[in-house]
């Protein structure tokens, strides 16, 4: 709908036009949340690479029993360093884990050696980060304190080709009566026969389990052992011992 009148109002209805030095777009709350979707105001934020070492208890003064999850975090190279003037967004490139040299391509020796460090195993960008590295320089645990909350993103681990009671919490038929047979953990109906004739898309079936990027929130940083470039994080981690995670904050 359409206010009428004079040519400077003839605009829609509830909206106002751009000024000059106004950020693009209408000037609505909507538009202020597309332009931070959009990245415009991303958050700074800086993380490390690690690798989960396994699970253990604390307890804090009052005898509060803790879950954690210990993780060596780094250290970490900065291997490459992503400009907005040069590649069109700021990033760290940091490697973690040592690399065994038959086992590297002479590209990544090239790489690596512009760093002056060996070749690593992992490597990965955190955009927008908040820590003021450059090439060569090193990433340890240090970068968080404890009490932090931080984010702990892993691969789960794998369960290979499982039925929909394990995949998806069905709860079964119940009882064994009335002539059933070997059907408590069946998925029953997964359609109609003359219509739709089809299965519809989304339907919890059987089918491989795990095995995905899953990203644990609100982790509460317990202790650091910044000796061992060891971190403790309250709660558990996606990913079996000796998987790669990503800490980030």
């Amino acid at each position: 709908m359409f206010v009428t009148g004079t040519s400077s109002s003839l605009q829609p209805a509830g909206k106002t036009m751009e000024k000059v030095g106004d950020k693009p777009g209408l000037n609505s709350p909507m538009a202020d949340v597309l332009y931070n979707l959009a990245g415009k105001n991303r958050k700074k934020m800086k993380g490390i690479i690690g690798r989960k070492i396994g699970m253990t208890s604390i307890f804090d003064p009052g005898g509060k029993q803790t879950a954690c999850t210990i993780i060596e975090a780094g250290p970490c190279v900065v291997t490459q360093v992503r400009t907005k003037d040069v590649d069109g967004y700021s990033a760290l490139q940091l490697s973690f884990g040592d690399k065994k040299e038959k086992h590297t391509l002479k590209s990544e020796k090239n790489h690596f050696s512009k760093a002056q460090t060996g070749a690593k195993k992992f490597v990965k960008e955190f955009r927008d980060t908040s820590l003021e590295k450059n090439i060569g320089d090193t990433v340890t645990v240090d970068i968080f304190a404890e009490g932090d909350t931080v984010e702990v993103v892993g691969t789960s681990k794998g369960k290979g080709f499982q039925g929909v009671v394990k995949r998806h919490g069905f709860s079964g038929v119940g009882e064994q009566s009335h002539g059933q047979h070997d059907r408590q953990r069946a998925p029953g109906s997964i359609g109609g026969s003359s219509y739709p004739s089809r299965v519809f898309k989304g339907m919890r079936m059987a089918g491989r389990m795990g095995g995905d990027r899953v990203k644990m929130k609100g982790l509460k940083v317990v202790k650091i052992f910044a000796d061992k470039n060891y971190i403790l994080v309250s709660g558990s981690v996606p990913g079996h011992n000796g998987s790669i995670v990503l800490i980030q904050k």
